[in-house]
Protein backbone atom coordinates (compact mmCIF):
# COMPACT_ATOMS: atom_id res chain seq x y z
CA UNK A 1 0.00 0.00 0.00
CA UNK A 2 1.43 3.38 -0.92
CA UNK A 3 2.16 6.05 1.67
CA UNK A 4 -0.69 8.26 0.38
CA UNK A 5 -3.19 5.41 0.60
CA UNK A 6 -2.01 4.53 4.10
CA UNK A 7 -2.20 8.18 5.17
CA UNK A 8 -5.76 8.40 3.82
CA UNK A 9 -6.72 5.20 5.64
CA UNK A 10 -5.28 6.52 8.90
CA UNK A 11 -7.21 9.78 8.52
CA UNK A 12 -10.40 7.81 7.93
CA UNK A 13 -9.82 5.75 11.08
CA UNK A 14 -9.21 8.89 13.14
CA UNK A 15 -12.32 10.59 11.76
CA UNK A 16 -14.40 7.47 12.41
CA UNK A 17 -13.38 7.46 16.09
CA UNK A 18 -13.99 11.22 16.29
CA UNK A 19 -17.47 11.08 14.72
CA UNK A 20 -18.47 7.74 16.28
CA UNK A 21 -16.54 7.57 19.56
CA UNK A 22 -16.44 4.25 21.33
CA UNK A 23 -17.14 4.11 25.07
CA UNK A 24 -18.22 7.75 25.29
CA UNK A 25 -20.21 8.52 28.41
CA UNK A 26 -19.89 8.05 32.12
CA UNK A 27 -19.90 5.03 34.41
CA UNK A 28 -21.44 4.31 37.80
CA UNK A 29 -20.56 6.28 40.90
CA UNK A 30 -18.05 3.66 42.01
CA UNK A 31 -15.80 4.37 39.05
CA UNK A 32 -12.43 6.08 39.28
CA UNK A 33 -12.84 9.45 37.58
CA UNK A 34 -10.21 11.95 36.59
CA UNK A 35 -10.46 15.04 34.42
CA UNK A 36 -7.56 16.66 32.61
CA UNK A 37 -7.37 19.49 30.15
CA UNK A 38 -4.95 20.93 27.66
CA UNK A 39 -5.06 24.69 28.23
CA UNK A 40 -3.07 25.29 25.04
CA UNK A 41 -5.91 24.18 22.78
CA UNK A 42 -8.90 23.77 25.10
CA UNK A 43 -9.21 19.97 24.98
CA UNK A 44 -10.89 18.51 28.07
CA UNK A 45 -11.16 14.78 28.79
CA UNK A 46 -12.71 13.03 31.78
CA UNK A 47 -11.81 9.35 32.07
CA UNK A 48 -13.95 6.90 34.05
CA UNK A 49 -12.53 3.51 35.03
CA UNK A 50 -13.86 0.52 36.90
CA UNK A 51 -10.91 -1.54 38.11
CA UNK A 52 -11.48 -4.91 39.76
CA UNK A 53 -8.76 -7.29 40.91
CA UNK A 54 -6.15 -5.43 38.88
CA UNK A 55 -8.12 -5.42 35.62
CA UNK A 56 -9.88 -2.61 33.77
CA UNK A 57 -13.39 -4.02 33.87
CA UNK A 58 -14.90 -0.98 32.15
CA UNK A 59 -13.77 2.39 30.86
CA UNK A 60 -15.48 5.41 29.36
CA UNK A 61 -14.70 9.02 28.62
CA UNK A 62 -16.44 12.36 28.33
CA UNK A 63 -15.13 15.65 27.09
CA UNK A 64 -14.65 17.96 24.22
CA UNK A 65 -11.76 18.80 22.00
CA UNK A 66 -10.20 18.35 18.62
CA UNK A 67 -10.52 15.27 16.44
CA UNK A 68 -7.11 13.95 17.54
CA UNK A 69 -7.92 14.26 21.24
CA UNK A 70 -11.34 12.62 21.06
CA UNK A 71 -10.27 9.91 18.61
CA UNK A 72 -7.33 9.04 20.85
CA UNK A 73 -9.63 8.81 23.89
CA UNK A 74 -11.95 6.49 21.97
CA UNK A 75 -9.06 4.31 20.83
CA UNK A 76 -7.57 4.23 24.32
CA UNK A 77 -10.81 2.97 25.88
CA UNK A 78 -11.00 0.17 23.34
CA UNK A 79 -7.37 -0.77 23.85
CA UNK A 80 -7.36 -1.05 27.64
CA UNK A 81 -10.83 -2.45 28.39
CA UNK A 82 -10.49 -5.98 29.76
CA UNK A 83 -6.72 -5.73 30.18
CA UNK A 84 -4.76 -5.63 33.40
CA UNK A 85 -3.87 -2.24 34.83
CA UNK A 86 -0.22 -3.18 34.30
CA UNK A 87 -0.91 -3.78 30.59
CA UNK A 88 -2.88 -0.53 30.32
CA UNK A 89 0.06 1.40 31.77
CA UNK A 90 2.46 -0.40 29.41
CA UNK A 91 0.25 0.55 26.46
CA UNK A 92 0.28 4.14 27.64
CA UNK A 93 4.08 4.21 27.83
CA UNK A 94 4.27 2.60 24.40
CA UNK A 95 1.82 5.17 23.01
CA UNK A 96 3.82 8.04 24.51
CA UNK A 97 7.00 6.66 22.97
CA UNK A 98 5.22 6.38 19.61
CA UNK A 99 4.14 10.03 19.89
CA UNK A 100 7.76 11.00 20.53
CA UNK A 101 8.84 9.19 17.37
CA UNK A 102 10.84 6.52 19.17
CA UNK A 103 11.62 3.20 17.50
CA UNK A 104 9.02 0.71 18.68
CA UNK A 105 10.02 -2.44 16.81
CA UNK A 106 11.13 -4.13 20.01
CA UNK A 107 7.70 -3.92 21.65
CA UNK A 108 5.18 -6.70 21.13
CA UNK A 109 1.87 -4.89 21.56
CA UNK A 110 -1.14 -5.04 19.30
CA UNK A 111 -1.92 -1.42 18.37
CA UNK A 112 -5.10 -1.86 16.36
CA UNK A 113 -6.64 1.49 15.45
CA UNK A 114 -4.12 3.34 17.62
CA UNK A 115 -1.55 2.89 14.87
CA UNK A 116 -3.51 5.52 12.90
CA UNK A 117 -2.20 8.18 15.29
CA UNK A 118 1.48 7.59 14.42
CA UNK A 119 1.48 10.57 12.07
CA UNK A 120 0.76 12.92 14.98
CA UNK A 121 4.43 12.58 15.97
CA UNK A 122 5.26 14.83 13.00
CA UNK A 123 3.25 17.67 14.59
CA UNK A 124 4.67 18.42 18.07
CA UNK A 125 1.83 20.82 18.91
CA UNK A 126 -0.69 17.98 18.51
CA UNK A 127 1.11 15.42 20.68
CA UNK A 128 -0.51 16.78 23.84
CA UNK A 129 -3.91 16.39 22.17
CA UNK A 130 -3.22 12.73 21.39
CA UNK A 131 -1.81 11.86 24.81
CA UNK A 132 -4.35 13.69 27.00
CA UNK A 133 -6.70 10.73 27.61
CA UNK A 134 -3.77 8.38 28.14
CA UNK A 135 -2.22 10.72 30.75
CA UNK A 136 -5.60 11.01 32.50
CA UNK A 137 -5.91 7.21 32.63
CA UNK A 138 -2.37 6.88 34.02
CA UNK A 139 -2.98 9.48 36.69
CA UNK A 140 -6.36 7.99 37.67
CA UNK A 141 -4.88 4.50 38.07
CA UNK A 142 -1.91 5.75 40.06
CA UNK A 143 -4.10 7.86 42.37
CA UNK A 144 -6.39 4.87 42.93
CA UNK A 145 -3.43 2.70 43.93
CA UNK A 146 -2.47 5.08 46.75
Amino acid sequence: MSFNNLDTLYRQVIMDHYKNPRNRGSLSNDSITLEMNNPTCGDRIEVHLIVEEGFVKDVAFEGEGCSISLASASMMTQAIKGHSVEDALSMSRYFSDMMLGQDLDEMDLELGDIEALQGVAKFPARIKCATLAWKAMEKAVKEDEQ
